[in-house]
């Protein structure tokens, strides 16, 4: 604690504004600020889940994954960029330094710990509230005693400097916690390995939850089910790999569907045409077999007539020439 107080609030005021670049300087993330904004999404990820219902088992579970990745890369970060450039630039930072390395290592182990637990487990909520409790405290002795020593101490251009550093240290930090893994130099170098390792696998997880979603897809389209399928869980990578998945099986899928659906409406159109043209035939001949038979009628019934007046005239011819004999 300083001896003067205003010169303390002074202090803390200058830490925690942001300062414009100069014009022609290159605009880049402020370390501070950069690290202050990712507290601000943690923070608002332990407000969602302190919202989230007894019974909201799915939210839970996705909001911790999204604690465990956000908390995972930043805690990766620090400890191999901004804590050991602190450390080296700004010796006041050094005990503060320590104090966050070990604080680290308690959270990693919950974090460890909660990845992958069933939400509805008995440990699990009390497991995030204990988590939400260190990091809470982690946060406001950086933002209140390590923060402002670093702004005092270090330039505009040193911070801008650290900023891209931690920037380029996020593409390949780990997105799960090791907490058996080195946390300073030089041995933590190798956590860049492990966040290769995290990248790998969480897109392999991905694909499998595509994979399996688009199953369920498929089998919900036969059965005429419409009940959504749950979204997919784990980091950002995992995610954004299950719905590209997802999405080539679902559209591979439609395109067969498509395909069967076409040959489907092309045999019945075969089907019907040759129906048609069977039932026209069976109709031609139908009534083909009728105006045969009226014919045939006809002839008979005027053969008859014929025969029958033939008949009449013979036998009146014989009656006559018989009465001429008879006189």
């Amino acid at each position: 604690m300083f001896a003067d107080q205003r010169e303390w609030r002074a202090r803390r005021a200058r830490a925690n504004t942001v300062r414009s670049p100069p014009f022609g300087y290159a605009a880049s993330m402020d370390a501070i600020t950069l690290l202050r904004n990712d507290h601000k999404s943690v923070e608002t990820l332990f407000k969602r889940f302190e919202k989230a219902g007894d019974g909201a088992y799915v939210e839970k579970r996705t909001i911790v994954d999204r604690i465990i990745e956000e908390l995972s890369v930043h805690a990766a970060i620090e400890e191999q960029v901004f804590y050991p450039t602190t450390r080296a630039l700004v010796p006041a930072t050094e005990d503060v330094a320590l104090e966050s390395l070990e604080e680290h290592h308690i959270v990693k182990w919950v974090l460890s710990e909660l990845d992958g637990l069933d939400p509805r487990h008995e440990r699990f909520d009390a497991k995030v509230t204990v988590l939400i409790e260190n990091v809470r405290h982690h946060v406001q002795e950086e933002q209140d005693e390590y923060f402002p020593k670093v702004r005092e101490a270090l330039s505009r251009s040193q911070l801008a400097e650290i900023g891209r550093s931690l920037e380029d240290a996020k593409r390949m930090a780990p997105t799960h916690p090791h907490p058996r893994a080195p946390d300073s130099p030089p041995t933590n170098v190798m956590n860049t390995l492990a966040g290769v390792v995290d990248r790998v696998a969480d897109n392999i997880s991905g694909i499998a939850q595509g994979s399996v979603a688009a199953g369920q897809d498929l089998i919900g389209r036969l059965v005429g089910n419409t009940k959504p399928v749950p979204s997919p869980t784990g980091s950002a990578t995992s995610r954004k790999a299950s719905k590209t998945s997802r999405s080539t099986i679902d559209t591979a899928v439609d395109g067969v569907a498509r395909t069967a659906r076409s040959a489907a409406n092309g045999s019945k159109a075969v089907a019907t045409s040759a129906t048609s043209g069977a039932k026209a035939t069976r109709t031609t001949a139908t009534k083909a077999a009728r105006g045969t038979a009226t014919t045939a009628k006809r002839a008979t019934t005027t053969t008859a007539r014929t025969v029958k007046a033939t008949t009449k005239n013979v036998a009146s011819a014989a009656r006559g020439a018989a009465k001429r004999s008879a006189s």
